[in-house]
């Protein structure tokens, strides 16, 4: 018996969706490990030369060598290559970090208004909340790795024999730098500047051997607080610290050395909501800090916070005798989150209608 190879389904399953909605595709392209495996074998099963890459650049909040890198893969690999820029970030920022919604009227929005109806390939995969839908072509966008998780599509992306340059923080994901802005931007050239400039110096000293390198900005919105994280830690980092120091737009920096207590205010909408809450301390924080973290919650008050801000931190003094709960706890969070979707690339909401 043949045995099933999942490369080759996904080319036929392209190659059938092409006969559909034509074979005119375009990658919403952000040069980490999901979208640069989807347009390879969009290039395996419809050619080159009827695929083209879209990265969306974000200003200030994308990271320097972004650009850089999807140029030279596009360039390696033979692909056409438009980089379109949208700053709506800061609109949508204004009322609190909202991760998801930038990712669907953003990056996804920006890029189905470029396609003009033709099909918006996405590297969503069965790690999202898209591929939890079972949904193949939803609204304008086809997500040909649906049903893979992250270790079949590392497998097909060394099948193919492609190495991917480190975009921010991760090796394998687009990096975005307003994603460490844990507070509402108010004030584009204050709360913005702080959290662009703050990450682009952290990484520029350590540009590789990280599983973590970010600067989160937290604080009161009258106060710019750095938080250096850095994973594995170098006693290099407290002069790296010292540098963001000098940033004029930035008020305190505390190097992530201890474990700490973050102070959040949430929407009702959030607060309310324990599984809200769970996604946000387990699935997005914890993961991006070094140490150990504990949040303490409250409702906010201010019906301009859509999300939630991070207000103060502090030192967890009283670690040491709650370690083991934690500990055992952030395993068993950590089993629950992968099992979890992620509501970032969800799909937005335009039509395309079959071409054939």
């Amino acid at each position: 018996m043949k045995k099933f190879n999942v490369k080759e389904a996904i080319i036929n399953d392209i190659i059938n969706v092409s006969t559909q909605y034509g074979e005119n595709f375009v990658v919403a392209f952000s040069g980490g490990m999901d979208s640069t495996v989807a347009a390879l074998l969009c290039a395996e099963a419809v050619g080159k030369e009827n695929v083209e890459l879209v990265h969306v650049v974000y200003g200030p909040y994308s990271y320097e060598n972004s650009i850089k890198i999807v140029s030279e893969f596009a360039q390696k690999h033979g692909f056409k290559l438009t980089l379109l820029t949208n700053l709506g970030q800061e609109k949508i920022w204004k009322y609190g970090p909202s991760c998801n919604m930038c990712t669907r009227e953003i990056k996804m929005g920006t890029v189905l208004e470029y396609a003009k109806g033709r099909i918006v390939v996405t590297g969503s995969n069965s790690s999202d909340t898209w591929g939890k839908t079972g949904l193949r072509v939803f609204n304008g966008m086809y997500a040909p790795l649906g049903d893979l998780g992250k270790d079949e599509i590392r497998k097909i992306l060394d099948d193919f024999g492609v190495k991917i340059k480190r975009i921010g923080e991760h090796a394998l994901r687009e990096g975005c730098k307003l994603k460490h802005l844990l507070k509402p931007m108010t004030n584009p050239s204050y709360h913005g500047q702080a959290t662009a400039i703050a990450n682009e110096i952290l990484l520029k000293h350590f540009p590789n051997g990280n599983e973590i390198a970010n600067v989160k900005i937290v604080g009161p919105l009258s106060k710019n607080i750095a938080i250096v994280n850095l994973k594995p830690f170098r006693m290099e980092v407290y002069e790296v610290a010292k540098e963001i120091e000098e940033i004029s737009v930035i008020d305190e920096v505390i190097v992530a050395d201890k474990p700490l207590v973050l102070t959040i205010v949430a929407n009702p909408s959030i607060y309310r909501v324990e599984e809200s809450k769970f996604w946000i301390v387990e699935g997005k924080l914890k993961p991006e800090f070094a140490v150990p973290i504990k949040v303490e919650w409250h409702e906010s008050k201010n019906n301009k916070l859509r999300t939630f801000h991070v207000v103060e931190v502090r030192e967890w003094t009283t670690y040491e005798t709650e370690k083991d709960e934690y500990l055992e706890n952030l395993k068993k969070n950590s089993d629950i989150i992968s099992k979890i979707s992620c509501s970032c690339s969800m799909p937005s909401v335009t039509q395309v209608t079959p071409t054939k």
